[in-house]
């Protein structure tokens, strides 16, 4: 041992098991990076150790040459706290693991409270709706945060009763709303049955279009989704409802890592909508091609030029232009005509 003691590193630290094992840690390591590096069962279950007899703290730092003795019971578990404690990258990643597990258990237990709670209340079934409900209601980041927070008891489940109640007077509160603003054309009536029919079906999908002024969302920049487009509904934390094309290249990583967040969504709007949409033009140049161009969308097809930004290198272009389209069909007739232009070889849709 004094051998040993002599050629160490003071990067590292030299301790032993009660058998005399040698066991090598980072300098810095407690009792609790040596219980876990015997084994992860042992460095979950450790209360305590005893080092040269003596009883010490999991926090205790060892020292070159020490003997532990690891104390366990079946009754402990791992927690948050605990990575305060540990140096070890081996003894941090293991616990980490042990409470993502411990997590997954209460976040299936919130979910199985609620549910059964709710159909006690009337409500059949659990829809992505009175999800999105409850997580505002209770003040919750997200899904998994809701289910988590019940399943710990830190909401005593019997507040779904005052949910209830307050959804209801809501309910009550828009209905007079309703009676005392009463609707006086044909477009209005048809307006607000189909937003009455979408509430009261209990149908997860959000209808785009003329209730824009009643519904919390806005049209994603990052794919500028027009009238036509398939699209679905992403429930952010701080800006209401974003609405983004199917194609929209963050869409991959929305429905992978918050499918939770993502609801159905489709166009109703039955009153004529202009949207930007911005595309590219491909393309052999010639003299005059852009006045060509830009007389053909302005004069003949009647459309708002925005923005228009054209480059030319070895006799071949390239370029963008801002216009204001109806819809995906207005959209599709446009780039048609476009591409009819003597020397436009190629029309397309910008992603993003």
């Amino acid at each position: 041992m004094e051998d040993i003691k002599n050629s160490l590193y003071h990067e590292e630290v030299f301790v032993f098991s009660p058998k005399g094992k040698l066991i090598v840690l980072q300098s810095g390591a407690t009792t609790l990076d040596f219980a876990f590096e015997i084994h992860s069962e042992v460095g979950a279950r450790c209360i305590g150790a005893k080092v040269g007899g003596k009883l010490v703290p999991l926090s205790h730092k060892l020292q070159n040459g020490d003997q532990i003795e690891i104390l366990t019971s079946s009754k402990q578990k791992p927690s948050e706290d605990w990575l305060r404690i540990v140096f070890t990258t081996k003894a941090k990643a293991q616990i980490k693991s042990f409470i993502k597990e411990e997590n997954k258990t209460h976040l299936i237990k919130g979910r199985d409270l609620i549910e059964h709670r709710l159909k006690h209340l009337g409500f059949p079934m659990l829809t992505l709706e009175i999800t999105n409900q409850l997580r505002a209601y209770f003040n919750a980041k997200d899904a998994n945060d809701l289910f988590y927070r019940f399943g710990k008891a830190y909401i005593n489940i019997d507040q779904l009763k005052h949910w209830k109640l307050d959804r209801e007077l809501h309910e009550r509160k828009q209905a007079e709303k309703s009676i005392q603003a009463p609707i006086v054309d044909s477009k209005s009536f048809k307006k607000e049955m189909l937003e009455y029919h979408n509430e009261r079906k209990g149908s997860d999908t959000l209808l785009i279009g003329e209730d824009m002024d009643k519904v919390d969302y806005t049209l994603a920049k990052c794919c500028n989704p027009i009238s036509g487009d398939e699209v679905f509904g992403f429930v952010t934390i701080n800006e209401g409802i974003k609405i983004h094309r199917a194609a929209c290249p963050n869409s991959p990583e929305l429905l992978s890592r918050h499918g939770d967040r993502v609801i159905k969504a489709q166009w109703t709007s039955q009153i004529a909508m202009s949207f930007v949409v911005d595309l590219i033009i491909r393309g052999i140049d010639r003299v005059g091609l852009v006045n060509d161009v830009t007389r053909l969308i302005s004069e003949k097809l009647q459309v708002n030029i925005t923005g228009l930004n054209i480059g030319v290198k070895d006799g071949l272009f390239e370029g963008q232009i801002s216009l204001m389209v109806q819809d995906t069909d207005h959209l599709d007739t446009l780039s048609a005509e476009m591409e009819q232009v003597p020397g436009v070889i190629e029309v397309e849709r910008k992603i993003s």
